[in-house]
């Protein structure tokens, strides 16, 4: 026969599982109850907020260092560039071509002034021509068609104590400043 609800209600293994069901939902609300897990949240969060910025911070007293090769570089000795020619040795490597006239030796920085692109050393032409934009400067460097402002840069050359050619980099002579005529610009040989 079918047991009405009040028939189970009344038996005793029915509410003594209904009596453990409420015991265990009245000790799990003790334990947390929702403020507590919201505050204990609240305060991990902020916990690790405080944590990630402190190791942001700590990033910060070590910083990124990117080493940069020495832009002084030895060159070889000056007999190992003839007159009247344009060596393009060191383009790929230093970015420099290394010419030798009648009265000394100079080093243009292979950069278009016009976007930065590195120009090709045409020597049928006898001119440098720039493969981005068009831009032509005669041997010595000077702009003369295309976009290009102003003239090429020349950079400081030297003799190393042990006879070679010393090319500093970091130091650059304009044209347009008159600065080619400073005796750092030519080494006279």
């Amino acid at each position: 026969m079918a047991e009405t609800s009040e028939e189970k209600k009344t038996k005793p293994g029915a509410a003594k599982a209904k009596g453990k069901k409420e015991k265990k939902e009245s000790v799990v609300d003790n334990l947390y109850s929702r403020r507590d897990f919201f505050s204990l949240a609240g305060w991990a969060s902020f916990m690790s907020a405080l944590g990630l910025s402190s190791v942001y911070f700590l990033r910060l007293l070590f910083p990124r260092v990117l080493f940069e090769p020495s832009p002084i570089f030895k060159a070889g000795l000056p007999s190992d560039y003839t007159v009247g020619e344009v060596s393009t040795k060191w383009v790929k490597d230093q970015r420099v071509w290394i010419v030798r006239d009648k009265e000394g030796i100079y080093v243009i920085f292979a950069k278009c002034t016009h976007l930065g692109c590195t120009p090709r050393w045409l020597k049928t032409e006898s001119k440098y021509k720039c493969p981005c934009h068009g831009s032509g400067f005669t041997k010595i460097g000077v702009n003369f068609e295309g976009p290009a402002p102003r003239a090429l840069e020349r950079l400081k050359i030297s003799m190393s104590p042990d006879g070679q050619i010393e090319v500093d980099k970091s130091k650059k002579f304009l044209y347009e400043k008159d600065e080619w005529n400073n005796p750092e610009a030519k080494l006279r040989v």
